[in-house]
């Protein structure tokens, strides 16, 4: 049978695919638009399938504040190709899934998978993407909280491959535009300097121990004494936290001081107590999602 003009703009505009990809299908479906609609999404599940064992290292960070500061989203999809995570289509699906989790407020990524917005289907709007656009998409990871006495910043750098979300407690009384600005240069901070935990107390034994051994190996080739090692390494663990946690680091805006310098005198100035208790720190070039 003949496909009008008109039934090929109706399936475009409910599936978002191509005006080629919606005439083949209705040629194939006979003209039913549900049956289309159906050819789509498996060619969809198709593409996903042949792309599964493909890379898929671009993509964007996104964020989102709610319920007055006191609920953060970060959240990160990934695709094959920089022009596709620049492409409207990608940038829409992306914003599409950041409301899913700001609405439905998920637990992990299968519920997101499994939740709808306004009628759509993540799963449906998922596989209709991929087959629009015919590379690996994925929604990788993301985070969601809530806090009752504080506040959460974020920050996302140009370009949206990097994105930093901070919780900071005890933010309920504090001046929002004072607060606001000491730490988003704190986000600006995470992202540029890349920290790996939040304090000293938070790296695993294994790994000081790891640093240590490291450390220790180092010095011998170097002829040092076996009994200065040990004294000489915890010197060097040191040093070591004040390079991947986010507090001993010291502040880029002034070297003399360190992150937790700068929030101890915010509270002096503002007779507060706010404190950094978290950070997520998302990149799309990140191997360990």
């Amino acid at each position: 049978m003949a496909i009008t003009a008109s039934q090929v703009k109706e399936l475009r505009d409910k599936t978002g695919s191509g005006m080629m990809d919606c005439k083949k299908a209705l040629i194939e479906a006979d003209g039913d638009l549900e049956k289309a609609i159906e050819i789509l999404r498996k060619k969809g599940a198709s593409v996903a399938a042949k792309r599964a064992d493909r890379d898929a290292n671009e993509g964007i960070i996104l964020t989102k504040i709610l319920d007055d500061g006191k609920t953060g989203v970060i959240l990160e999809i990934n695709c094959e190709t920089d022009f596709v995570a620049n492409s409207d289509d990608f940038v829409n699906f992306s914003n599409f899934i950041l409301d899913v989790v700001a609405a439905n407020r998920p637990a992990n990524l299968e519920e997101l998978i499994s939740s709808e917005l306004d009628g759509k289907k993540v799963e449906t709007e998922l596989s209709s993407i991929v087959g629009k656009i015919g590379e690996k998409i994925e929604i990788s990871r993301f985070v969601l909280e809530t806090t009752e006495n504080g506040k959460y910043i974020d920050y996302i750098h140009a370009g949206a491959k990097l994105g930093v979300l901070l919780r900071v407690e005890n933010a309920v009384e504090v001046g929002s535009e004072k607060l606001d600005a000491v730490f988003k240069d704190i986000a600006m901070q995470t992202a540029a300097m890349r920290p790996l935990f939040l304090k000293s107390n938070d790296v695993p034994a294994e790994v000081i121990e790891k640093e240590k051994d490291i450390y220790k190996e180092v010095l011998r080739k170097e002829g040092k004494p076996e009994q200065m090692l040990d004294k000489i390494a915890e010197g060097k663990i040191n040093k070591y936290f004040k390079e991947v946690c986010l507090i001993e680091q010291a502040y880029v805006k002034d070297n003399s001081k360190a992150i937790k310098d700068v929030i101890t005198d915010f509270n002096k100035d503002n007779s507060t107590d706010v404190s950094l208790t978290a950070f997520f720190r998302y990149h799309t070039l990140d191997e360990q999602k």
